[in-house]
């Protein structure tokens, strides 16, 4: 398990998410994903909601509250 941080490009918070990858892991499907492989094509072993993570920063609840629909 790793723990990635990435910064929040909407609330500007540095999160952090453990992802179940070792470092050797997560970093050849990096190279896969900066060669211009899909994401889910590099990293097949995460859940959307951690890819978006990887990707982004958004973390599943500020996600959540930025573009669910009003109730």
């Amino acid at each position: 398990m790793i723990l990635l941080e990435r910064k929040c490009p909407f609330t500007g918070v540095v999160n952090t998410m453990e992802l179940p990858l070792t470092h050797g892991e997560y970093d050849r499907a990096m190279n896969l994903w900066e060669d211009g492989a899909l994401i889910q094509n590099a990293f097949p072993m995460l859940n959307a909601d951690q890819r978006e993570f990887v990707k982004t920063g958004i973390t599943p609840a500020v996600w959540d509250s930025m573009f669910s629909e009003a109730q």
